[in-house]
């Protein structure tokens, strides 16, 4: 009696049983893992203690005009009387063009709400620089000038704030706490600018404590204005691939790239000729480059690689130059000038512009590559005026 199944038809059904049961057991061990309680970070779409659901549904039920602002600065509205935007404590940098909007934004009418170093990136004019601080212990600032960002609160409490460097003529501290700014506020062009220390006061786990809610309710404005929050900075962009992210179709779109991938396997895998996979020698003098540059890269760590290019050229000039190790900039920058004819200016700004980089934490690639080259060159200026002092008198 005739099979009633082909033997090749039997191993294409086995072998489509075998691809359902793989991507069965794919999809349950690459399930989304449960939701865990943490942190968090300030976004008005996080119920974490350090984000900002609580003060944005409080808005809203407040009578403002709230809303959350997820594109880019250039699509900010030209008239900004009346509107408040809230950049609190941005994962992302913004670009040039990006803070150049958001300065146009304040300057026709608008006010702006920074919260932290992260969001003073956006504010023109700012001097705030992070402070890694581990503790993490409420701090009380105190009102230290009447104004109506410290209406009905007296004092505010925050967790690991940021520093504001410097005071500039027109820019207010509203709170203090030992000499140091909580809250800043100063006028651009048409609009103000308010920057908060850090972005606690309105976080979920931390808006009742004694004057946080009303600091925020005065900074916002009135009742009846519009608020627009940033997201677009926390990586919430309104696109065509964020629309679809929410559905099921990528894992319906990876499991039929799982199956085409079986396909191929199955009917291509023998059909070219077979070859050795050519090797690169480990001996190679740019392998030690490639992995060196791999770990910056995944570590971001450019601001080390600016501090290496940076501690270099100071030691070989002070060899050159028979000057201390730690000599201030300027004197440096002066001894190079008169022993070696470099003008003296652009020297201390290429150092100077390194020692900043090397403190910032958010430094971008390209910035750190334009300092590495630029104390390169220097360092190769150097050698090369030292070769002829170092080949001795001629004897032909």
């Amino acid at each position: 009696m005739p099979a009633l199944i082909d033997a090749r038809d039997r191993q294409l059904v086995i072998g489509a049983v075998a691809v359902m049961f793989a991507l069965l057991a794919l999809t349950y061990f690459l399930r989304p893992a449960p939701a865990q309680q943490g942190v968090g970070i300030p976004s008005t779409y996080s119920a974490d203690w350090l984000g900002a659901k609580a003060a944005y549904m409080l808005l809203e039920q407040s009578g403002y005009r709230v809303e959350r602002w997820e594109s880019p600065p250039n699509e900010l509205p030209e008239d900004a009387t009346g509107t408040t935007l809230i950049f609190a404590e941005p994962t992302e940098r913004g670009s040039a063009a990006e803070r150049v909007a958001v300065s146009r934004f304040v300057s026709n009418g608008g006010r702006l709400l920074v919260m932290g170093a992260a969001g003073a990136n956006f504010a023109p004019l700012s001097t705030s620089i992070p402070i890694p601080d581990s503790d993490l212990t409420p701090k009380p600032f105190s009102a230290v000038l009447p104004s109506p960002l410290s209406r009905n609160a007296p004092e505010v409490t925050m967790v690991a704030p940021d520093e504001w460097k410097t005071l500039a003529p027109g820019q207010l501290a509203i709170y203090d706490r030992q000499g140091k700014p909580g809250v800043v506020w100063y006028r651009f062009g048409k609009g103000e600018v308010i920057w908060w220390a850090i972005s606690s006061p309105a976080s979920n786990g931390s808006i009742r404590e004694k004057g946080n809610l009303a600091l925020l309710l005065n900074s916002v404005g009135p009742p009846g204005s519009r608020i627009l929050w940033d997201e677009y900075f926390h990586g919430m962009r309104r696109s065509l691939g964020s629309y679809f992210a929410a559905t099921p179709l990528p894992w319906a779109g990876w499991q039929l790239a799982i199956v085409f991938a079986f396909v191929l396997f199955t009917f291509s895998r023998r059909s070219g000729p077979v070859r050795s996979v050519a090797a690169e020698s480990r001996l190679s003098p740019l392998e030690f480059v490639d992995t060196l540059g791999s770990l910056y890269q995944s570590a971001q760590a450019a601001p080390a690689a600016v501090e290496i290019a940076y501690q270099r050229l100071r030691l070989s000039l002070a060899r050159r130059l028979g000057t201390p190790v730690n000599a201030k900039l300027p004197a440096l920058c002066q001894a190079a000038e008169e022993r070696l004819g470099w003008p003296s200016g652009a020297l201390f700004h290429t150092l100077s512009d390194a020692e900043r980089a090397m403190r910032d934490i958010h430094l971008e690639n390209g910035e750190a590559l334009d300092l590495v080259r630029g104390l390169h060159g220097y360092l190769h200026r150097l050698e090369t005026q030292r070769k002829p002092a170092e080949e001795g008198p001629s004897w032909k």
